[in-house]
């Protein structure tokens, strides 16, 4: 599903050079789940970015379902993220002027979804995510875990390849967190899809079946 070789990304501060992924090498198969697991300033949200075409590699190799990512435009690879990727944020980045249900199916309307196929999609992740009486609020009116719910449910409606997490329980308490972790794999395994999710919670992490941990930009399997 995902086969990166060799990647190096290096940032500027200054001038001074910080050489934030060197030499990350990963092989991730359908359906796998993939916890890397770091510290803050290790390198894994920057990882994630690169991995799923946000950012791009200053060298090496990245193919996502058998697509090399460095041949393709910026259009592209906007519409391989739109079909292929799920991607889940700590801050959830939902849109405040729409409610629930609406920022559900916000990939669907952008990828001009037939109306019914919208509604039935959106309609079913809602249920799957618990948030069915909850549809129609603003997402102000929502608890922290609605709203991570809410990010997971816009990610993975159109049913994608491949999702990436990033510190996706990072601002919940530890009974939330758990609670979104299980229902993100759960939807996952559902959907068929791979999961990777950075995380700097180890015990998090052991409900994935692989993992990597993040050190000075290098990885190394735990």
């Amino acid at each position: 599903m995902l086969v990166c070789k060799n990647i190096h990304k290096t940032f500027l501060d200054g001038s001074d050079e910080i050489k934030i992924l060197k030499g990350i090498t990963l092989d991730v198969k359908p359906s796998e789940t993939l916890a890397i697991v770091g510290a803050s300033g290790s390198g894994k949200s920057t990882l994630l970015h690169v991995l799923s075409g946000l950012e791009s590699a200053d060298s090496g190799v990245i193919i996502l379902d058998d697509i090399d990512l460095s041949t393709l435009s910026e259009n592209q690879l906007c519409k391989l993220r739109l079909k292929k990727i799920g991607f889940i944020y700590q801050f959830h980045h939902l849109i405040k002027e729409l409610n629930v249900w609406e920022n559900i199916s916000l990939p669907l309307m952008i990828d001009n979804y037939d109306g019914d196929l919208v509604n039935l999609k959106t309609n079913e992740i809602i249920e799957k995510v618990g948030l069915k009486h909850r549809a129609d609020f603003q997402i102000d009116k929502l608890s922290g875990g609605e709203r991570q719910r809410v990010a997971i449910a816009r990610s993975i409606v159109h049913q994608p390849k491949i999702i990436f997490a990033d510190e996706p329980t990072g601002n919940l308490d530890k009974a939330n967190a758990k609670n979104i972790f299980s229902l993100l794999t759960d939807l996952a395994n559902f959907n068929n899809s791979s999961l990777i999710v950075a995380t700097h919670d180890v015990e998090m992490s052991s409900l994935l079946r692989q993992k990597v941990m993040i050190e000075n930009g290098s990885l190394k399997t735990i």
